[in-house]
């Protein structure tokens, strides 16, 4: 009995398998190139927030931050009752050009929150820890941005280390009695009388929902572009157990801020940083009238009045971007 021999294969056989085997090789090459880790790695988004916390004099400090590392420095400091919330969209915008970084203070936004007798809650001493966070971080020289709190605090920094300071942003941040209106007369009058019914009426008026929506929607044309959801994180901060005390420790130790105006303002003459004021000239907390004496110490300072309240960024945004972008380009 003969064994069967094997059948050779066709021409056009060998012609399929060929191309069979071409092209699963051209489908492999991308597959394995993904599988591969460190190969077809996109370049990152620079518009890319990062959520960091990095720890202080023994306080975790929680911050945002986006932009090449190797980027001009823009340090955005907040204000009350916010955190670094309120640059949620700001830094976006800007972060293909700078390096953007956007801390909390203690006892604000995410950042730790110890109690006030284990912890000094002052202007003082939020600027020393500001001062260590940049240290931590390795930033030399930076750009600031100052609102509200952030003045008092910025202003700090920038009068002790003004070689460090490459710019001043003001966005509705107070340092000329001009800006201080009628808002201030129950915060004045607890300075006086540092009294438990005088804090009592300060968290009514200032540390409830509706006292917290006021700071963003009045003076703005349009509140409908005012996000309730910027508003509403704020107070979730302000519930927690324990925070109406933090704010209000903060509140009267704002009463050493107005003696240092004449010091912040020999800053300004002496040392003449660039700077740009932007105001929401609705704004009743620190009037639009503390605007224009920057111009007085630094004449080469810009000021630009917006049609906004006290959160201008809530619906300025877009502009206050490009005020920024221009403004920092030419320095």
């Amino acid at each position: 009995m003969s064994v069967p021999t094997a059948r050779k294969s066709s021409p056009s056989l060998r012609t399929a398998a060929a191309l069979l085997l071409a092209t699963a090789s051209v489908f492999a090459a991308p597959l394995a190139l993904a599988q591969t880790p460190s190969a077809g790695i996109e370049r990152q988004d620079p518009s890319a927030v990062h959520y960091r916390t990095v720890k202080v004099d023994g306080v975790e400090i929680f911050y945002r931050e986006a932009g090449p590392r190797d980027a001009p420095v823009l340090l955005l400091l907040h204000g009350f009752p916010t955190s670094s919330q309120m640059y949620r969209d700001l830094i976006p915008r800007l972060a293909d050009r700078y390096r953007v970084i956007a801390p909390d203070y203690p006892g604000f936004g995410r950042s730790a929150t110890p109690a006030p007798n284990e912890f000094e809650y002052s202007f003082d001493h939020y600027a020393v820890l500001m001062d260590g966070f940049t240290r931590q971080l390795k930033l030399p020289r930076y750009a600031l941005y100052l609102m509200d709190y952030g003045a008092p605090v910025g202003f700090r920094l920038a009068s002790a280390h003004p070689e460090r300071v490459d710019a001043l942003i003001v966005q509705n941040g107070n340092a000329y009695l001009e800006g201080i209106g009628k808002f201030w007369d129950p915060i004045k009058a607890y300075w006086n009388d540092h009294s438990a019914a005088n804090g009592e009426h300060l968290r009514q008026a200032a540390m409830t929902l509706e006292g917290t929506r006021w700071q963003y929607l009045h003076g703005e044309p349009d509140p409908s572009l005012v996000s309730p959801d910027a508003y509403t994180l704020d107070q979730a901060y302000l519930d927690r157990p324990g925070n109406t005390d933090i704010q209000l420790a903060m509140i009267y130790d704002y009463r050493k801020n107005l003696p240092k105006y004449p010091q912040w303002q020999a800053y300004f003459r002496k040392h003449q940083p660039p700077t740009l004021v932007i105001w929401g000239k609705n704004d009743q907390i620190f009037l639009a009238a503390g605007a224009e004496p920057y111009r007085r110490d630094n004449p080469k300072a810009e000021v630009h009045l917006l049609d906004a309240g006290h959160f201008a960024l809530e619906t300025q945004g877009a502009r206050i971007a490009q005020l920024i972008r221009d403004f920092l380009a030419k320095q």
